[in-house]
């Protein structure tokens, strides 16, 4: 008996490693049958009673003959997890799929249904108990359709069509919070007025993912594609720019199937959005393309996509596998100032809706002082050993996809947000120091300060637990120049491209790392790819928005060399010096022995390079050449002994002489500010 036990279970082995790979795809139209509906995604709430095109569940299945996995994308702006995980549940009795194996997302189109409260709009009661039957035919439609299936994965740039929406705003220009206080220092769309702003508060996600499944002869089944843009803008109810892309990609890839086959099925997640928007800030008024109309829009981000789609190869993956993990995290509430004053702004708004943005943010408070805390939900998914998803339940800013994408072990990867919840924006930390709607405490973005960290932790970590591989470390971009340096043995050399602080490697052997102080931005472009980044990756650096990197350099004395690009975003007049790039001194101190190497402003030497000594910013000396706003600069510091030399992108541009007073201990110097 122990013999004929030991031969079954050795039989059993085989039959499960080969195990057919499955696929199938299925359309739950999700558009509401009863008008007016309730609409979010505004301040104040709205109610529609036209529906421009259909809003859709549009659903793909996966197994292994081991266990099976289901995505769903739907098309509304945000859903909640309680509401998900009841439909879930429901599901998972009727089809045996585990409740954990079970991703819904939404698109964020801002012209659905509204069935989670946000801001000024409740859920429109209705329509969440009609959402909530469809979730679960969502679950079971595709699964009727399996069949076997071989999969691939391709990516193109489509960072024409996505930009940063969120800039930083300059001093002089700061504006209230709805509170009342002058906290905003970053705002999305502020970049409307280039006077009022300095640039850009993080880096684009540019990438447009696919995921496609074809049977095993070839026949397309379906296609999960993944892009980092906001919305569009769309009629009345209607699936924006996700369900026309969706559409066209049917008609494109296979707009009938076969008699007896499956319809093919495209699915348009979200990519990490919070900070992105169509309109590029950086570009004159007339080249952004913001003037397209939607279907054009579209149409051209198909384009790319097909081009990406012809190029794919496809394979039968041995398994798939997902988890997710479950936490708990804080709300900001609301400290007791602020809720007596949300408390007496709702008593005088009484039974009517609020109408104001102040009004929104105070009846906001109370429902955050109320709940204190909430339950969200992070999700990893693999299909065979190349591809990777992960999630986030709220409206990620595009830099988090990135961090999760570069340190994962898996080749190809997709980061869903608004998954299995609805949880409002998540900052990174340095962020939230900026200030802006983006961080204004609501349930729009009430989670707390460090749930960023938290979420992007939790997904690379599924991702490690999925894989049986660990993250990949960070690493630079590569690059011929930042060999050379390195051969030249630099007593420190900084790339600066990290993803966040506070440390700020050293590349060199000599581990002189630096600290970065809280307002910095971090992974936005930097400059020459062609000499700092080897091909597709990009060049990062960090942006200065009020603080400073802080090294220390022990030894230099009055000898030392200084070799950096910078790149300038105040206007040359927007105030009296418009900034320091490096200084060396103690710090918060200007004593007399410091080096200070910055830009004019309004009191002298506008848009020129500026020098001095200690402290006698009157005995400056000043180049001649203006420093472009917004471009990259290369320059070189040179001190031996009195003598100092500035060089301005190859060029001598001054020299002069300073005091040989600096002593031994004074090995301090800052970058992006001066050391008082």
């Amino acid at each position: 008996m122990k013999q004929a036990a030991l031969l079954v279970a050795l039989c059993l082995v085989p039959i499960l490693a080969n195990a057919e790979f499955q696929a199938g795809a299925a359309i739950v139209d999700v558009t509401p049958k009863k008008l007016p509906v309730l609409v979010n995604g505004s301040m104040t709430s709205r109610s529609v009673d036209t529906v421009d095109n259909p809003v859709q569940a549009r659903c793909l299945a996966l197994s292994d003959g081991d266990q099976k996995i289901v995505i769903i994308v739907v098309d509304s702006c945000m859903m909640p997890r309680p509401l998900l995980d009841e439909s879930k549940k429901i599901a998972s009795e009727k089809t045996g799929v585990p409740i954990d194996r079970i991703l819904i997302s939404a698109t964020h189109t801002h012209s659905a249904p509204s069935c989670m409260g946000a801001l000024g709009t409740d859920a429109d009661p209705a329509y969440v108990v009609f959402l909530k039957k469809k979730l679960v035919d969502a679950v079971v439609a595709p699964l009727k359709n399996l069949e076997p299936a071989q999969v691939g994965y391709g990516k193109i740039d489509a960072g024409d069509y996505t930009a940063l929406r969120r800039w930083v705003i300059r001093p002089g220009f700061v504006r209230e919070d709805p509170f009342g206080n002058l906290t905003v220092r970053a705002n999305m769309h502020a970049a409307n007025n280039w006077e009022s702003v300095t640039g850009e508060s993080g880096p684009e996600d540019p990438d447009l993912g696919l995921i496609s499944i074809q049977s095993v002869e070839g026949r397309p089944i379906s296609v999960l594609a993944n892009f980092s843009m906001h919305y569009f803008g769309d009629k009345a109810i209607g699936a924006d720019y996700f369900g026309r892309f969706c559409d066209g990609m049917k008609e494109r890839i296979l707009a009938k199937a076969p008699e007896g086959k499956q319809d093919f099925v495209a699915l348009l997640s979200h990519g990490c959005s919070g900070d992105i928007w169509r309109r590029d800030y950086s570009q004159e008024p007339e080249d952004r393309n913001d003037k397209l109309p939607i279907d054009q829009y579209t149409n051209e981000l198909l384009d790319l996509a097909m081009k990406s789609y012809g190029e794919i190869s496809y394979e039968i993956p041995e398994s798939i596998d997902m988890a997710e993990t479950r936490m708990t995290l804080d709300y900001r509430v609301p400290d007791k100032q602020r809720l007596e004053w949300a408390q007496k702004v709702m008593e005088e708004v009484g039974d009517r809706p609020v109408k104001t943005q102040p009004e929104v943010y105070a009846r906001e408070q109370i429902i955050l002082h109320e709940r204190k805390k909430t339950e969200i939900v992070v999700q990893g998914l693999r299909i065979g050993d190349k591809i990777g998803i992960t999630t986030t339940p709220n409206e990620t800013y595009a830099i988090t996809g990135l961090k999760v994408k570069a340190a994962s072990p898996l080749p190809h990867n997709m980061v869903i947000e608004l998954a299995n919840g609805g949880d409002g924006y998540i900052p990174p930390p340095e962020q939230h120091l900026l200030g802006g709607y983006n961080t204004w405490a609501a349930r729009s973005a009430g989670l707390e300060v460090l749930a960023e960290p938290k979420i992007t932790e939790a997904s690379i970590q599924l991702l490690e637990q999925l894989s049986g591989m660990p993250r990949k470390g960070h690493s630079s971009t590569g690059g011929k120049l930042p060999e050379a340096i390195l051969k030249l043995k630099p007593r420190a050399h900084w790339r600066m491209d990290e993803f966040n602080g506070p440390r700020a490697v050293d590349a060199s052997p000599n581990h002189l790392d630096a600290v970065y102080e809280p307002t910095c931005l971090f992974y936005l472009d930097g400059p020459r790819n062609d000499l700092f980044a080897t091909a597709p990756q990009r060049n990062r650096s960090v942006h200065f928005a009020g603080q400073r990197m802080h090294s220390r350099i022990p030894g230099l004395k009055n000898d030392y060399t200084i070799s950096l690009w910078f790149w300038n975003g105040m206007p040359n007049s927007g105030r009296e010096e418009t900034g320091w790039i490096f200084s060396r001194g103690r710090n918060h101190a200007l004593g007399d022995e410091g080096d200070h190497l910055g830009i004019g402003g309004s009191s002298g030497n506008a848009g020129n390079l500026v020098f001095f000594h200690g402290d006698a910013d009157s005995r400056r000396t000043a180049g001649a050449s203006v420093i472009e706003r917004w471009t990259w600069n290369h320059l070189v510091f040179v001190r031996k002994g009195e003598s100092v030399s500035v060089y301005l992108n190859g060029k001598q541009e001054f020299s002069t002489s300073a005091a040989t007073n600096i002593p031994d201990n004074l090995d301090e110097i800052f970058f992006g500010g001066r050391c008082d």
